[in-house]
């Protein structure tokens, strides 16, 4: 919903005005936000219940394709001349400080009312507290000013009267939109969804850690690595966006690999030797396999071989596929053990009985890492986890500080806010919200479970090699002096 938010407030914003259209997307997200702490249960009103959260969740998608764009545009065209870079950081710095603020309200609540209370009641607590979020947003709303470029443009009578055709249907503005959405937006997402979001996704459900100590581990990254959003904000005004956007996506390319096997030796030792010293193999016809990509969870591969590989994936089991003849069923081959059928009704309970008597490690393995406080970190496991993370994190911000000003830049004032929101909300919410999904299809269609990195990493490079060759610098632009021509 996301894109089609862009496009609707986009166009609003540009035909009424930056304040207003931001005071309706914070109550569309406040309100939805809320409602869902009060949903009632599917045993209390059946099918009606998941319906409605999803109406919600799609609210909430449609306000955030219209928040982004109005924050950037507002800040971008209140602040000085030679400064946006550094005004527009504060905006980015947010979305980081909001996970990591709904994190400290998780897991407070969690100790707070226990796991179980949490599981049964408890999560509904933080949607709640939401609501007095709301009424400070749209008190401070109330407050603000209209942009003085959407002042002084609509004074003057050159508003565009069709934002989203001029923007997306004349190839001089749609081209515009295009490199951007490639040559920054795209790579910056994928960047930022693997520092942030794929790294609590590979701790917890790769290398097994549980949640509370994945959740501090990325609570203290945050902490130590957010001040670079405003840092590299206010370094793009002096060297340029594209240098610290590029090479932040450049970076991350080529440091992945060693980063996130770094994570794996130091979480989960005994999983991370297992993965170097115990072979195991699938037998398959590869015609009765599936890429197993599967974003909304709904469908279901119920074919012998990918049975076997989604297994071994959940496993976090590293192996390799061998082709058989056409029609042979789906075995699993794990070093020292008799083969297992993946069409056996106790397929599963065989298959983690043979990876634990191979060596793999059970689900009680101590070795994996553990937190109990926030002042563990200065135990060695968790100091070196948290520094790992906290490089990710600073990647995160080489590419996401000065995005926000460089989109704004790109674009005139008459059809800014919807040309920069609409790539701004594609790149991130399809190749970025698309990350982890992808990356499990990748693991399991592998058996590697570093695999599904190649998907940021190429992404991030085609945006390297697009940006330079397509994409302006634009930090000495005077976003006043434009195109009202």
């Amino acid at each position: 919903m996301r894109p089609f938010g862009a496009l609707f407030f986009g166009r609003l914003g540009d035909l009424v005005g930056r304040k207003y259209t931001f005071l309706i997307t914070i109550l569309i997200m406040g309100a939805s936000t809320f409602v869902v702490g009060i949903l009632p249960t599917s045993d209390q009103i059946g099918i009606i219940a998941p319906i409605v959260l999803i109406i919600l969740r799609l609210l909430q998608g449609l306000a955030l394709g219209g928040e982004y764009g109005g924050a950037a545009t507002y800040v971008a065209e209140h602040a000085p001349h030679g400064r946006r870079g550094f005004y527009t950081s504060f905006i980015q710095i947010t979305a980081t400080a909001g996970l990591f603020l709904s994190l400290l309200v998780i897991l407070f609540t969690q100790l707070a009312v226990g796991p179980d209370n949490f599981r049964a009641w408890g999560w509904r607590i933080p949607f709640l507290l939401s609501i007095v979020l709301l009424g400070i947003s749209v008190w401070i709303r109330l407050q603000m000013e209209e942009s003085p470029a959407f002042q002084k443009m609509k004074a003057e009578g050159k508003h565009s009267k069709a934002p989203i055709s001029e923007a997306f249907f004349q190839w001089k503005n749609a081209k515009v939109a295009l490199f951007a959405l490639l040559g920054l937006v795209a790579g910056q997402a994928v960047v930022w969804y693997t520092g942030q979001f794929y790294a609590l996704f590979f701790l917890g459900q790769v290398l097994k850690v549980d949640s509370f100590t994945t959740n501090m581990l990325v609570a203290w990254s945050l902490v130590l690595g957010s001040g670079g959003f405003v840092l590299f904000g206010w370094l793009s005004d002096r060297i340029g966006r594209k240098p610290i956007i590029l090479g932040g996506c450049l970076i991350a390319a080529l440091t992945y690999f060693p980063l996130f096997k770094l994570l794996s030796a130091e979480a989960n030792p005994d999983l991370h030797k297992a993965h170097q010293t115990i072979a195991v193999r699938v037998v398959t016809d590869p015609a009765g396999c599936s890429f197993q990509f599967n974003p909304t969870g709904t469908a279901r591969f119920t074919a012998p071989c990918d049975i076997a590989k989604a297994a071994l994936a959940r496993a976090s089991v590293n192996y390799r596929v061998e082709t058989a003849p056409a029609g042979t069923v789906a075995t699993v081959h794990i070093q020292g053990q008799p083969p297992l059928p993946a069409n056996s009704p106790t397929f599963a309970r065989d298959l983690a009985a043979a990876l634990t008597a191979a060596g793999y490690p059970a689900a009680s393995n101590p070795s994996v890492v553990k937190m109990s406080s926030p002042f563990d970190i200065f135990r060695e496991q968790p100091a070196v986890l948290i520094g790992v993370l906290t490089l990710l994190v600073i990647f995160v911000t080489m590419v996401y500080g000065p995005i926000a000003a460089a989109l704004v830049e790109l674009f005139p004032t008459r059809i800014r806010y919807t040309s920069m929101s609409l790539p701004y909300h594609i790149g991130n919410g399809w190749f970025g919200g698309l990350l982890p999904a992808t990356s499990f299809a990748m693991i399991a269609q592998t058996g590697d479970v570093y695999y599904g990195l190649w998907y940021p990493i190429v992404i991030a490079l085609m945006t390297v090699v697009i940006g330079t060759f397509f994409v302006p610098e634009t930090k000495d632009r005077d976003i006043y002096a434009e195109d009202d021509k």
